[in-house]
């Protein structure tokens, strides 16, 4: 996997990322966006156009948010979506479903209201 879409995406899900991307590899899940790893070329087209910087070349993201890629990878698994790698997006590969992860999120702020 070279690019990760990562906490800033969610509850935003500007949408950018998803016209830019030449091969289609990026997912709408409920509350963020989701790249497919084995059908992302790398070309880095998604990153050059996020308003909000979530997405993050692999090589580059620090050690603690690594998990993030296995956030993006097993979207596409059985215990999510069992989507596999569809071979592109389309309008019936979007979802309300969520990682995990996603779904329990709070954001900074909403943590301190907690």
């Amino acid at each position: 996997m070279a690019y990760v879409i990562t906490e800033p995406c969610i509850d935003t899900k500007d949408g950018a990322c998803t016209v830019a991307c030449p091969v289609d590899c990026i997912y709408e899940g409920g509350r963020m966006f989701y790249i497919q790893p084995e059908e992302c070329i790398n070309c880095g087209l998604c990153l050059s156009v996020c308003p909000v910087d979530a997405i993050l070349w692999d090589e580059e993201m620090p050690a603690e948010r690594l998990f993030l890629r296995d956030v993006n990878r097993d979207f596409f698994a059985d215990g999510v979506t069992g989507w596999g790698a569809p071979g592109g997006w389309d309008k019936s590969r979007t979802t309300t479903l969520d990682h995990p992860f996603v779904t329990a999120y709070q954001s900074p702020s909403e943590a301190l209201i907690s």
